[in-house]
């Protein structure tokens, strides 16, 4: 009977939903108990002896847990959602591994909690909900999108998404991508693409939507930060160690930013002692940009899809991404 480790804690909490096709299909579910929100490589390496197949949230897959899954039964690699700075891709390629993921499929839902956290952050909103639950009532000048210049650092479905709303509210919109966007696509969206140095210089709010890679790790860091508006704010949505967050508090603490809205962060959870705690200018929330009823329903059904499809146990009507 092959086994199947479900290691995405979206996937888990619903897995009920699923239990049946893993049953008839005689497929066997391991579900780990998970503190936190993933496994590291230690943990992971103990998990994936003898397993087929594993959907995985956002675990440390590193060359080690590949070559202990390789060494055993490992046929596929699906990560639940986007991101697969956590994958050893090349590794997973040398041995053979295929990885999926589900690209697309989170847009909307992102893009919203972008703005959301913009909106929070400009408007101060968390002063005020805390004021009153306080017994208070605090009046907060906050700030006017309207006429503000948006810069998205990264233009694939999420900062295009992100660029939609953003002219909605009426802000004027430029991005950056390390590919350039071919031109049928720039004229059907409504956002102009300029290099990172402009984009620095001339936004007032900058919104990171692209992938985590060896190459952009600290994009924002203490340079970065000096080159951008004073009273300029920040939006993460997409990986934390894109921040140097050392350098984002400096920042903070001396006015060159204004505030920050952040959904990821550098170590998650946000550690205790983290001194962005100590600025009531942030607004947090717990990497959980996918986390809607509809979005959450629509990929444990996409990853297992694909997991079946992998074990050659179903035909899907869809082409699964791989990624290595």
């Amino acid at each position: 009977m092959p086994k199947a480790l479900i290691t995405c804690l979206h996937l888990q909490r619903r897995f009920d939903d699923f239990r049946p096709r893993y049953d008839a299909l005689g497929v066997e579910p391991v579900l780990p108990k998970i503190d936190g929100q993933q496994l590291d490589a230690a943990a992971m390496r103990s998990a994936i002896i003898g397993m087929d197949a594993v959907i995985a949230g956002d675990d440390q897959i590193d060359a080690s847990v590949l070559e202990a899954g390789k060494a055993s039964a490992l046929k596929a690699v699906i990560k639940w959602g986007i991101g697969t700075d956590g994958i050893d891709k090349p590794k997973a390629k040398e041995l053979g591994i295929p990885v999926f993921n589900t690209p697309g499929t989170f847009s909307n839902e992102v893009a919203d909690l972008a703005m959301s956290l913009l909106l929070n952050v400009v408007r101060e909103t968390h002063l005020m909900h805390q004021s009153i639950m306080g017994g208070g009532w605090l009046k907060v000048p906050g700030r006017s999108l309207v006429g503000m210049k948006a810069g998205i650092i990264g233009l694939g479905s999420i900062g295009l998404g992100i660029a939609r709303r953003a002219v909605a509210f009426g802000m004027d919109v430029s991005g950056y991508d390390v590919r350039p966007l071919p031109a049928d696509v720039l004229s059907s969206q409504p956002v102009t693409q300029v290099g990172l140095d402009e984009l620095f210089a001339s936004s007032d709010v900058i919104l990171i939507a692209c992938d985590l890679t060896p190459a952009n790790r600290h994009l924002l860091n203490a340079d970065a930060f000096a080159r951008m508006k004073t009273g300029a704010y920040i939006v993460n949505v997409s990986r934390g160690p894109l921040i140097d967050e050392a350098a984002l508090c400096a920042a903070l603490a001396s006015g060159k930013i204004a505030g920050a809205g952040l959904d990821v962060f550098e170590v998650e959870p946000l550690p205790k002692e983290s001194p962005l705690r100590g600025f009531k200018s942030c607004v947090f929330s717990t990497h959980n940009g996918s986390n809607t009823l509809e979005a959450v329903a629509r990929v444990n059904q996409m990853t297992t899809d694909i997991l079946f499809h992998a074990l050659g146990l179903e035909t899907i009507n869809f082409t699964p991404n791989r990624v290595a």
